[in-house]
């Protein structure tokens, strides 16, 4: 057996447990957020990406495992917020190596005992997870079960878009609107054909190519240079792609009206949400609008009918006007709104915890 070393970190933020996991056999280096299982079990994708450096690792995971447990909790799922950032380096794109890898993976997820439970993200697959599987069984997204969740992340993102539109305009009408979007990935694909179908012109972009002549052929969409995106005149700009894209460089450029993409973490720092604000661009918080693949993965999760599925994934426009509604009220972003909304949720967990 390979040596696997689990190393317990403490950075100083409010998570229950941050781990970086190490098998140098595997070829195996990654980090595992447990932010909090209060609501249930920390549920978060595996991401495996090229960081120039641990530490960055660790920030990513960080971040992406506090927003899974809001997403969770605005959800009103009974899970808990975690995630994991395998520290991809050569040799782990494919074949021998990558299943090393994988398995490593698994057998760290297996020593935390259930507190945290993966799927698919950013850089790996249904058919990753199923090799995952051979070592835990603390993992979804498998295939033939939930899937690919693009499809209903995008969907939910739609769904969002009318909620948002609503707020905006008075109308939660989409035909004959603009949307530019960022990324055309599963995610961007799914909502651009989704989108495309009600009517919605689009443009689109993508450091890939290929990607983006697959979505203008698909739908007709206009494909922009990925520089283009942030200034092109749209109704609303959906990021699908990474995070970190919101920000004093990138918001002055915008000509939008509503920001709603299925991108985590799109804030560079939280003073971004207050700079769109101060724009008049109304911005749909992420881990509201993007929880669709999430709730997607409950019947492999938590065991619910597969019917019960669509009704919620429909509720993110419920959800995120409620996040809109809220920051109208108060003055304040619908970023720090939806902050406290999860957290109030949470707190009344804990409550109920306690009694």
């Amino acid at each position: 057996m390979s040596p696997l070393t689990l190393e317990e970190l403490h950075p100083g933020t409010d998570h229950e447990r941050v781990v970086f996991c190490r098998d140098p056999e595997a070829g195996y280096r990654a980090v595992i957020a447990i932010h909090s299982t209060v609501a249930g079990p920390a549920v978060g994708g595996t991401r495996l990406w090229s960081y120039p450096r641990e530490a960055d690792a660790m920030t990513d995971a960080l971040r992406l495992s506090q927003g899974m447990t809001y997403k969770n909790a605005l959800a009103g799922l009974p899970l808990g917020g975690g995630k994991a950032v395998i520290l991809a380096s050569e040799g782990t794109g494919s074949g021998q190596e990558r299943e090393a890898m994988l398995l490593a993976h698994g057998r760290a997820i297996e020593r935390l005992g259930g507190l945290f439970m993966t799927a698919e993200d950013v850089g790996t697959s249904p058919e990753d997870m199923e090799i995952v599987r051979r070592e835990t069984r603390h993992v979804a997204g498998l295939p033939g079960g939930s899937g690919d969740p693009s499809p209903r992340t995008a969907h939910g993102l739609v769904r969002a878009m009318k909620a948002a539109a609503l707020h905006r305009w008075g109308s939660d009408e989409l035909a004959g609107r603009t949307v530019s979007i960022q990324g055309c990935g599963h995610v961007g694909y799914h909502l651009a054909v989704e989108l495309s179908r009600m009517g919605v012109w689009l443009r689109v972009t993508d450091v890939d190519p290929e990607r983006v002549y697959q979505v203008t052929t698909a739908t007709g969409a206009e494909g922009l240079p990925p520089e283009k995106i942030f200034s092109a005149k749209a109704d609303i700009f959906a990021p699908c792609a990474l995070g970190g894209i919101l920000n004093a460089e990138t918001i002055p450029q915008l000509r939008v009206k509503i920001v709603a993409g299925a991108a985590n973490n799109q804030l560079q720092e939280p003073a971004d949400g207050d700079r769109l604000r101060e724009r008049k661009i109304l911005y749909a918080p992420d881990y509201v609008v993007n929880a669709g693949g999430v709730i997607g993965g409950a019947p492999e999760l938590l065991g619910w009918g597969e019917e019960e599925v669509p009704a919620r994934i429909d509720g993110i426009y419920d959800t995120l006007l409620a996040v809109l509604r809220m920051a109208k009220a108060e003055g304040v972003s619908p970023h720090a709104a939806a902050d406290r909304l999860a957290e109030e949720r949470l707190a009344q967990l804990r409550q109920g915890d306690n009694k």
